[in-house]
């Protein structure tokens, strides 16, 4: 109770900025930090126009304008992933309702969705018996995307694996980082409708909260050093690199064990894909701007990591996990069906849509062509990137087929959310909180 109490007056000082001064015990020295060149200041870009944006991130579909709901994949799979947003919402019965367009949707407006569509499709009908139970049976809405257009940019994550000892050594010597606990959350929220989803990461330090420690800090200047923070060590700084972008990964230890981690908690910095960077210091060509040719050029120029990953200041903290990947709904995830989504615009667990385009990939990893992509997901995780209507992560899975498939899709296309009908003509009723 004390610390909660803390915490809050911490930031009540910050917004205020009344913070008074707080006297620490002296730390030892941190030796200097190693030379690192400075980065190029960014870009300026034109503004792009204003879109305007309606209330809602999702808007009804007329039926005339449904698409079709083909689906790619087997049923096994989309079963499994319904089966654990299900368990998610048995623990959320409390949380409020979300927004669809002009309607209020609750939890158990999704969860009477999600049963519908696993009978429907669980059922064996002819294709066009079942094409048209679901547009009889459900209410179906589209992002808006990022343009207002309905424009969604879909890409792929996938879940590392790497190799690592629970001790420091000579060949593993790169550390996995449980959350410190001097790293504090504030939401903004609390102080006025105005910071409404805003939310601050950092730390305090002589009686003002700052931010936390960058990934530069942390990994070329030893900010944690010393602090008994370590899950595992391992041996590849650049694999590690790309565990934090995927947000969670198996290590596999000297003894054969497997350490499952995921996602704990983050710095709080910003998101800054290395990309733009590498190709603004011409060490790529906008033909070698994909992933498979970046790691390359990482793995070749070990002497540049220092400056080219502490770009992205954003820096990933762990846990140990029982199976996993684990999402945000605390619950593993499934290949091919569980998308990451901005969890301030759609609701996590919810039964979705998408069309796109994926990749045929050779054995090598090239893309050989591009073929249609249509299936039912489940948005199940969230992403430090992918913010926004406009965006949609992929799970791909585990192992290097799913690395390559991943690193290759990179595609727009649309995103739908459905919902159970209710007696009404409509999910929820309409204009009730309005």
């Amino acid at each position: 109770m004390f610390k909660k109490f803390v915490l809050g007056m911490v930031a009540l000082c910050f917004l205020a900025g009344c913070a008074a001064p707080v006297r620490r015990p002296a730390t030892r020295p941190t030796p200097p930090p190693p030379v690192v060149k400075p980065f190029p200041p960014p870009a300026k870009r034109a503004p792009s126009p204003a879109v305007p944006q309606p209330d809602s991130p999702l808007i009804r579909v007329s039926d005339d304008r449904l698409p079709p709901f083909a689906d790619d994949m087997d049923l096994e799979s989309l079963e499994a992933a319904v089966e654990k947003s299900l368990q998610y919402y048995k623990r959320a019965a409390g949380k409020g309702p979300v927004r669809m367009d002009d309607a209020w949707v609750s939890v158990n407006d999704l969860q009477d969705s999600l049963i519908a569509l696993r009978e429907i499709l669980r059922s064996g009908e002819p294709e066009e018996v079942r094409q048209a139970r679901i547009r009889e049976t459900f209410d179906v809405y589209q992002s808006i995307g990022s343009d207002g257009k309905n424009t969604v940019l879909f890409t792929g994550y996938f879940e590392s694996r790497l190799k690592g000892s629970l001790q420091k050594t000579e060949q593993f010597r790169y550390p996995v980082y449980k959350t410190p606990d001097d790293a504090i959350t504030v939401n903004l929220g609390k102080f006025g409708d105005r910071y409404k989803n805003e939310q601050l990461i950092g730390r305090v330090k002589n009686g003002e909260l700052v931010p936390y420690f960058s990934r530069g800090e942390i990994e070329n200047q030893g900010s944690l050093d010393g602090r008994d923070l370590e899950l595992a060590w391992v041996d590849d700084r650049v694999d590690l690199f790309f565990m934090h972008t995927q947000g969670s990964g198996k290590i596999e230890l000297t003894d054969g064990r497997l350490l499952q981690v995921g996602y704990a908690f983050r710095n709080g910095r910003p998101f800054q894909s290395i990309s733009p960077y590498l190709l603004k210091m011409g060490k790529i060509t906008p033909q070698e701007n994909s992933y498979r040719e970046i790691k390359k050029y990482l793995k070749e120029h070990p002497d540049e990591l220092p400056e080219i990953l502490g770009y992205n200041e954003n820096f990933i903290f762990f846990r140990v996990v029982g199976e996993g990947p684990v999402g945000a709904i605390e619950e593993v995830l499934t290949p091919g069906r569980s998308i990451a989504t901005d969890p301030a615009l759609f609701p996590k667990g919810a039964p979705a849509f998408i069309r796109t385009r994926k990749p045929v990939l050779d054995r090598e990893g090239n893309v050989e062509s591009w073929i249609p992509c249509s299936r039912f997901v489940v948005s199940q995780d969230v992403g430090g990137a992918i913010k926004g209507a406009g965006r949609v992560d992929l799970f791909c899975g585990s192992g290097s087929e799913a690395e390559m498939l991943a690193g290759s899709l990179k595609e727009k296309g649309e995103l739908y959310f459905l919902v159970k009908k209710r007696g009404n003509g409509g999910s929820d009723q309409r204009n009730a909180r309005k």
